[in-house]
Protein backbone atom coordinates (compact mmCIF):
# COMPACT_ATOMS: atom_id res chain seq x y z
CA UNK A 1 0.00 0.00 0.00
CA UNK A 2 1.54 3.99 -0.89
CA UNK A 3 1.67 5.85 1.96
CA UNK A 4 -0.41 9.33 1.12
CA UNK A 5 2.37 11.36 0.67
CA UNK A 6 3.63 8.42 -2.30
CA UNK A 7 -0.29 9.17 -3.51
CA UNK A 8 0.52 12.78 -3.81
CA UNK A 9 3.23 12.63 -4.87
CA UNK A 10 1.74 10.53 -7.65
CA UNK A 11 -1.02 12.86 -9.08
CA UNK A 12 1.17 15.67 -8.57
CA UNK A 13 3.86 13.64 -11.19
CA UNK A 14 0.27 13.18 -13.26
CA UNK A 15 -0.76 16.89 -14.06
CA UNK A 16 2.27 17.70 -14.78
CA UNK A 17 2.68 15.05 -17.62
CA UNK A 18 -0.86 16.04 -18.38
CA UNK A 19 0.42 20.44 -18.36
CA UNK A 20 3.83 19.32 -20.31
CA UNK A 21 1.97 17.07 -22.62
CA UNK A 22 -0.10 20.15 -23.89
CA UNK A 23 2.91 22.45 -23.68
CA UNK A 24 4.31 19.93 -26.02
CA UNK A 25 1.60 20.26 -28.72
CA UNK A 26 2.25 24.53 -29.11
CA UNK A 27 4.25 26.38 -31.16
CA UNK A 28 6.31 28.52 -29.32
CA UNK A 29 4.13 31.53 -30.64
CA UNK A 30 1.21 29.66 -29.26
CA UNK A 31 2.72 29.35 -25.52
CA UNK A 32 3.02 33.27 -25.41
CA UNK A 33 -0.37 34.06 -26.99
CA UNK A 34 -2.86 35.63 -25.14
CA UNK A 35 -5.70 33.57 -24.56
CA UNK A 36 -9.28 34.99 -26.01
CA UNK A 37 -10.89 37.21 -24.56
CA UNK A 38 -8.00 38.79 -22.70
CA UNK A 39 -6.68 35.82 -20.55
CA UNK A 40 -3.59 34.49 -19.92
CA UNK A 41 -1.66 32.79 -22.30
CA UNK A 42 -0.50 29.28 -21.42
CA UNK A 43 3.07 30.77 -20.75
CA UNK A 44 1.56 32.94 -17.93
CA UNK A 45 -0.11 29.98 -16.44
CA UNK A 46 3.06 27.67 -16.08
CA UNK A 47 4.93 30.91 -14.98
CA UNK A 48 2.71 30.93 -12.26
CA UNK A 49 2.34 27.13 -11.09
CA UNK A 50 6.25 27.52 -11.27
CA UNK A 51 6.67 30.08 -8.35
CA UNK A 52 3.84 29.06 -6.65
CA UNK A 53 5.37 25.48 -6.20
CA UNK A 54 9.06 27.86 -5.61
CA UNK A 55 7.55 29.17 -2.52
CA UNK A 56 5.45 26.77 -1.20
CA UNK A 57 8.15 23.99 -1.17
CA UNK A 58 11.05 26.17 -0.67
CA UNK A 59 12.37 25.71 3.18
CA UNK A 60 8.16 24.22 3.16
CA UNK A 61 8.46 22.92 7.19
CA UNK A 62 10.48 25.95 8.41
CA UNK A 63 9.37 28.99 6.67
CA UNK A 64 6.08 30.90 5.70
CA UNK A 65 5.23 29.19 2.37
CA UNK A 66 4.42 33.04 1.18
CA UNK A 67 8.13 33.91 0.17
CA UNK A 68 9.55 37.72 0.77
CA UNK A 69 11.21 36.88 -2.86
CA UNK A 70 8.40 35.55 -4.63
CA UNK A 71 6.77 38.36 -6.67
CA UNK A 72 3.52 37.00 -7.45
CA UNK A 73 2.23 39.81 -9.25
CA UNK A 74 4.57 40.20 -12.07
CA UNK A 75 4.15 36.04 -12.33
CA UNK A 76 0.81 37.20 -14.28
CA UNK A 77 2.42 39.74 -16.84
CA UNK A 78 2.65 39.28 -20.11
CA UNK A 79 6.34 38.34 -20.94
CA UNK A 80 8.29 37.25 -24.27
CA UNK A 81 10.52 34.02 -23.49
CA UNK A 82 11.59 31.55 -24.98
CA UNK A 83 10.38 27.97 -24.41
CA UNK A 84 13.75 26.59 -22.75
CA UNK A 85 13.29 29.66 -20.71
CA UNK A 86 10.04 29.00 -19.90
CA UNK A 87 10.66 25.20 -19.06
CA UNK A 88 13.77 25.81 -16.85
CA UNK A 89 11.34 28.05 -14.55
CA UNK A 90 8.70 25.71 -14.57
CA UNK A 91 10.92 22.99 -13.63
CA UNK A 92 12.75 24.98 -10.68
CA UNK A 93 9.27 25.05 -9.58
CA UNK A 94 8.46 21.32 -9.46
CA UNK A 95 11.89 20.42 -8.36
CA UNK A 96 11.26 22.12 -5.44
CA UNK A 97 7.86 20.60 -4.36
CA UNK A 98 9.17 16.88 -5.25
CA UNK A 99 12.02 17.70 -3.50
CA UNK A 100 10.35 18.41 -0.24
CA UNK A 101 8.06 15.32 -1.16
CA UNK A 102 10.91 12.93 -1.28
CA UNK A 103 11.38 14.31 2.32
CA UNK A 104 8.54 13.81 4.09
CA UNK A 105 6.56 10.96 5.43
CA UNK A 106 2.88 10.37 6.68
CA UNK A 107 4.37 10.89 10.16
CA UNK A 108 4.71 14.41 9.20
CA UNK A 109 1.03 15.17 7.81
CA UNK A 110 -0.30 16.80 11.34
CA UNK A 111 2.72 18.91 11.72
CA UNK A 112 1.87 22.61 11.19
CA UNK A 113 3.05 24.71 8.19
CA UNK A 114 2.61 28.39 7.59
CA UNK A 115 0.92 29.79 4.17
CA UNK A 116 0.76 33.68 4.43
CA UNK A 117 0.71 33.34 8.34
CA UNK A 118 -1.77 31.02 8.26
CA UNK A 119 -1.02 27.67 10.38
CA UNK A 120 -2.20 24.77 8.14
CA UNK A 121 -1.34 21.12 9.26
CA UNK A 122 1.01 19.60 6.31
CA UNK A 123 -2.32 17.52 5.12
CA UNK A 124 -4.22 20.54 4.71
CA UNK A 125 -1.35 22.80 2.95
CA UNK A 126 -0.28 19.41 0.19
CA UNK A 127 -4.36 19.03 -1.16
CA UNK A 128 -4.79 23.47 -1.04
CA UNK A 129 -1.75 23.24 -3.13
CA UNK A 130 -2.35 20.24 -5.26
CA UNK A 131 -5.94 21.78 -5.74
CA UNK A 132 -4.53 24.83 -6.64
CA UNK A 133 -1.76 22.78 -9.61
CA UNK A 134 -4.87 20.84 -10.85
CA UNK A 135 -6.97 24.15 -11.60
CA UNK A 136 -3.98 25.65 -13.39
CA UNK A 137 -3.24 22.60 -15.40
CA UNK A 138 -6.73 22.28 -16.80
CA UNK A 139 -6.25 25.97 -17.82
CA UNK A 140 -3.37 25.41 -19.32
CA UNK A 141 -4.69 22.12 -21.30
CA UNK A 142 -7.87 23.95 -22.06
CA UNK A 143 -6.10 26.75 -23.67
CA UNK A 144 -3.44 24.19 -25.66
CA UNK A 145 -6.83 22.05 -26.80
CA UNK A 146 -7.93 25.70 -28.32
CA UNK A 147 -5.10 26.92 -29.94
CA UNK A 148 -4.36 23.77 -31.49
CA UNK A 149 -7.65 22.68 -32.75
CA UNK A 150 -8.58 19.85 -34.80
CA UNK A 151 -4.58 19.13 -34.40
CA UNK A 152 -5.48 18.15 -30.94
CA UNK A 153 -3.30 15.25 -29.53
CA UNK A 154 -5.87 13.47 -26.33
CA UNK A 155 -4.35 13.37 -23.04
CA UNK A 156 -6.85 12.08 -21.64
CA UNK A 157 -9.72 9.64 -22.86
CA UNK A 158 -9.70 10.48 -26.53
CA UNK A 159 -14.13 10.39 -27.54
CA UNK A 160 -15.10 7.18 -28.65
CA UNK A 161 -12.24 5.45 -26.66
CA UNK A 162 -14.13 4.69 -23.08
CA UNK A 163 -14.14 1.38 -23.51
CA UNK A 164 -10.39 0.62 -24.75
CA UNK A 165 -10.02 2.92 -22.01
CA UNK A 166 -11.58 0.88 -19.37
CA UNK A 167 -10.49 -2.09 -20.86
CA UNK A 168 -6.94 -0.69 -19.64
CA UNK A 169 -7.86 0.42 -16.16
CA UNK A 170 -3.78 0.56 -15.22
CA UNK A 171 -3.94 3.79 -17.58
CA UNK A 172 -5.67 4.93 -14.08
CA UNK A 173 -3.10 4.79 -11.74
CA UNK A 174 -1.37 8.16 -11.50
CA UNK A 175 2.44 6.78 -12.86
CA UNK A 176 0.68 4.94 -15.66
CA UNK A 177 -1.51 7.88 -17.07
CA UNK A 178 1.73 10.50 -16.93
CA UNK A 179 3.78 7.64 -18.89
CA UNK A 180 0.84 7.38 -21.58
CA UNK A 181 0.75 10.95 -21.76
CA UNK A 182 4.37 11.64 -22.31
CA UNK A 183 4.45 9.00 -24.89
CA UNK A 184 1.57 10.18 -26.50
CA UNK A 185 3.30 13.56 -27.06
CA UNK A 186 6.32 12.67 -27.70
Amino acid sequence: MASIIESIAGEYKRYKALAEGALAQLTDDQLVAPASGGGNAVATICWHVAGNLHSRFTDFLTSDGEKPWRRREEEFQARSLTRPELLAHWEAGWSALFATLATLTDADLSRAVTIRGQALRVDQALHRSLAHTTYHVGQVVYAARALRGTGWHFLSIPPGQSEAFNAAPHLQRPAEHAAWVRKGSA
